[in-house]
């Protein structure tokens, strides 16, 4: 069995919890999060672009309309609306909480696939069953990820005044506001903008598993994502933030090593390997190593960052990853039981054969 795309996943799940942790002390330094993105955007387009100039020039379809289009959604859901909601989100709750949301995107991935038909369920059998229990287990833990916090389970003493290390962004929050109301309410727009930015990741893994096939160009593809969405975010920028030129530099040496970080790392290698893995395995095998995520930046940002771990968090995250294995086990034993079927005899399969082609043709 072919192990390459599971070592890929490993490999780019520790990318993003490095990244989502230096994204967060690039927040607590005064950074601001569209300009990030685009500068993120910006720095693997520059990365990848000559790549794939040089690697597919003779292999590379023809740009149409209809593939342009899907490239632009793919850059609008994947790398700007994704991203801008999950830093959003980051920047009002923590790094701990924020990756939990990552465990989301299977659930939501699963459900869209559904109306696709990329994914099949059925009730009365048991892949089926446990499908459906682990979606409903999984958005349960979502909703205590969201709406319960819980004591501290950790006592990690909040760095001093003269301390190098930063605040986390719910602490500074709540105190502006001059009590724990204000942080709340920003604990709560957060825990919004990531719910959405799950929802609309889970909607690029589905369109990228059609460009795939309609684009077989994987780095011009990756290439114009980034390209298109470093001009979709460009223009959200000029809309909202300052026009002064201290605001679009990454001025310290953590803000300028997390800009080449998540622009080579995060956005270059990781959305490619992604990309690599959607095309060997499909969106769900993909989306099954987001939950490590969360696993190593939690170790990461208690030491690192001097967050807390709170009791809601370990709750809803065990639920979540509960649910998410509850579905793939669903789908392996689904696979399982499939490889085991009898084969179709030749007239049963040109029967289907024949079926599935009308419908086609009735549904052009």
């Amino acid at each position: 069995m072919d192990c390459k795309p599971t070592v890929t996943m490993l490999a780019v799940v520790l990318v993003f919890a490095v990244m989502n942790t230096l994204s967060k002390m690039a927040f607590n330094q005064g950074m601001h999060t569209t300009v990030l993105i685009i500068l993120r955007q910006l720095t693997a387009t520059i990365f990848l672009a000559p790549i794939a100039f040089f690697r597919e020039r003779k292999t590379r379809p023809k740009m149409t309309t209809e593939i342009f289009l899907y490239l632009f959604f793919s850059a609008l859901l994947g790398a700007s609306l994704t991203q801008w909601l999950f830093f959003l989100g980051l920047r009002y709750t923590s790094a701990t909480f924020a990756c939990a949301f990552i465990n989301m995107t299977p659930m939501f991935t699963f459900l869209m696939a559904l109306p696709f038909k990329l994914e099949k369920l059925d009730v009365a059998t048991g892949s089926g069953a446990a499908k459906l229990v682990g979606t409903a287990v999984g958005m349960a833990g979502a909703m205590v990820l969201a709406l319960y916090q819980g004591p501290s389970l950790i006592n990690n003493p909040p760095p001093s005044s003269s301390s190098s290390s930063p605040a986390t962004v719910a602490e500074l929050a709540a105190a502006a506001h001059g009590g724990s109301g204000g942080g709340e309410h920003r604990w709560v727009v957060g825990s919004a903008a990531l719910v959405g930015g799950s929802v609309s990741w889970s909607l690029w893994f589905i369109l990228q598993s059609k460009i795939g096939n309609k684009y077989p160009a994987l780095y011009s593809g990756m290439s114009w994502m980034f390209l298109l969405s470093f001009l979709q975010m460009a223009a959200v920028g000029v809309a909202t933030e300052k026009m002064s030129l201290h605001v679009w530099m990454a001025t310290t040496k953590l803000q300028i090593v997390t800009v080449l970080f998540v622009g080579i790392m995060g956005s270059g290698l990781g959305f490619l390997a992604m990309s690599w893995c959607i095309e060997q395995r499909g969106p769900v095998f993909t989306t099954a190593f987001m939950p490590l995520v969360q696993i190593i930046a939690a170790g990461i940002c208690v030491v690192a960052l001097h967050e807390q771990l709170h009791l809601g968090s370990v709750v809803g995250s065990v639920l979540v990853v509960v649910g998410l294995y509850f579905v793939l086990w669903g789908k392996s034993h689904e696979a399982r039981c499939k490889a085991r079927a009898p084969p179709l005899s030749d007239s049963k399969l040109a029967l289907e054969e024949k079926t599935e082609h009308d419908s086609r043709i009735q549904t052009v």
